[in-house]
């Protein structure tokens, strides 16, 4: 009885080890997906992202950037991933609580589709203009845009981003009559500007920074509850005269749906872990953005908020796209 006893116990803690060694993860390079051009935010978090994941858990995470359709492109091909742990997902808010409510068809479910692993930057949004524009602050322009009788334009990342809805936002606020033009990605839209092909861009800190400091954009306001500390000459939009305009961007990692719990651990681990390291306390340092390294759990009860905030806030901006 005590040998069959011992037999069995031998077994189960075989296959218990079978089953964990079936599990390893990872066991081969891991794809991230960013769902934007190179060269933007998204972009921008994500690469210092993969190369501390990469020396954490000891093989290559490497970029993929899918662009398209206000990012649901990308997050289409994650969210209908094989929930292995081998492709991953950096963006920002736009493909995974702002396109719902805006797109007539969305390819996939956020909600259901995807698994949350942690937020890993939250950043304001810069209104900038190109330094022709005879333009210092908000007031000006708003007196400008007036006087061009709907044929003033402004660029943004692309439909359904968070920059997008920053400046229906403001058209919304203030009245002004405006011709938006997506791009797909930040960094187009950032070229178009400096080269003088558009006269108005809202973007987030960390991609506008660098060009604002150099003269070749200027800025005019920012959605933060607060100046930016890179930005401390430019007020906010409060400041400005619209109150209780705040806007943010955000930018999570993220899964498929039904990864193994044991991979998902790993990954949420090493990546609040690396978020906690000088490498990446200076990627937060150097785009003015803040830090909201979170596990799963909370991530995914974030999102939920802000799904809310912004179900109530797309129907008023009056915005549809196919």
């Amino acid at each position: 009885m005590l040998n069959r006893k011992l037999k069995n116990s031998v077994c189960a803690l075989v296959l218990t080890t079978m089953a964990a060694a079936a599990w390893a993860w990872p066991d081969k390079p891991v794809t991230i997906v960013v769902p934007w051009p190179p060269g933007g935010p998204s972009d921008i978090a994500a690469r210092p992202m993969a190369k501390g994941l990469g020396e954490a858990l000891k093989q290559p995470f490497l970029i993929e950037n899918k662009p398209g359709a206000g990012g649901n492109i990308g997050t289409a091909a994650v969210a209908h991933g094989n929930p292995d742990g081998h492709t991953l997902l950096i963006t920002a808010s736009g493909p995974i609580v702002i396109n719902k409510h805006l797109y007539k068809k969305m390819p996939f479910d956020p909600q259901k589709q995807l698994q949350p692993v942690s937020n890993l930057l939250r950043v304001a949004q810069v209104l900038v203009v190109h330094p022709s524009l005879p333009v210092n602050n908000l007031r000006e322009l708003m007196d400008y845009i007036q006087q061009q009788k709907g044929s003033f334009s402004w660029a943004s990342a692309g439909n359904g981003t968070t920059q997008h809805m920053t400046g229906a936002l403001f058209q919304e606020r203030t009245g002004l009559n405006m011709k938006h033009i997506p791009y797909r990605g930040s960094a187009p839209a950032i070229t178009d500007l400096v080269g003088g092909h558009v006269p108005m861009l809202i973007d987030s800190t960390i991609a506008v920074v660098p060009m604002i400091k150099s003269g070749k954009a200027k800025a005019i306001a920012v959605s933060g509850k607060q100046r930016s500390p890179h930005l401390p000459d430019v007020p906010t939009f409060q400041e400005s005269g619209l109150a209780s305009f705040e806007s943010y961007a955000w930018y999570g990692l993220f899964a498929p749906a039904n990864i193994p719990q044991s991979a998902l651990g790993q990954l949420s681990q090493a990546a609040q872990t690396y978020m906690k390291s000088a490498e990446f306390q200076r990627v937060i340092a150097d785009t003015g953005s803040d830090q909201v390294a979170s596990d799963p759990a909370t991530f995914s009860a974030f999102i939920q908020e802000e799904a809310a905030r912004w179900e109530k806030l797309a129907p008023t901006l009056n915005l549809s796209l196919d």
